[in-house]
């Protein structure tokens, strides 16, 4: 499948396109596109501090899919830096830039650099339901339990 995209006015073209690491990565690698001013000395996130994080980049989703974009496991383990709204969902309608909003749950500040890998994209595909009132639920061996009901282990 490919994925159109642009970058946008202002944006480092020396910044690449979103990337796999790996043959067998399941996301590609978006990095920041910092505004000019921001370049030089990169954007610093404060402990609890967040962000949205420019990428630089639009895209067109084929319909019927989404771009999900999830946090670095190597940047949440080292620095404490994950995403506030994870995943975050760009729909296939969307056609604004994507940005990044990052949190500093660390104890330190974190500065993120120009060029930076900060998250990844997983494209997938979306069901679109109709959903319908009932009387009553169909009954499952669970039930109603809720977070914990099924134990530790």
């Amino acid at each position: 499948m490919k994925v159109a995209v642009t970058r946008l006015p202002g944006a480092d073209a020396a910044v690449p396109l979103p990337d796999y690491a790996s043959a067998g990565a399941a996301g590609a690698d978006l990095r920041a596109n910092l505004a000019p001013g921001d370049r030089a000395a990169g954007v610093t996130l404060a402990p609890m501090a967040r962000a949205v994080i420019p990428t630089g980049l639009a895209v067109a989703l084929p319909k019927g899919t989404e771009m999900q974009i999830r946090p670095r496991s190597g940047l949440a383990a080292r620095h404490g830096l994950t995403l506030v709204n994870s995943p975050g969902t760009v729909d296939a309608d969307y056609r604004g830039e994507v940005g990044v909003l990052m949190v500093n749950l660390g104890a330190d500040p974190v500065t993120i650099g120009h060029g930076e890998r900060i998250a990844q994209a997983v494209v997938a595909p979306v069901m679109r339901v109709a959903f319908e009132a009932v009387e009553a639920l169909p009954g499952t061996a669970r039930g109603a339990g809720g977070f914990g009901s099924t134990g530790r282990g």
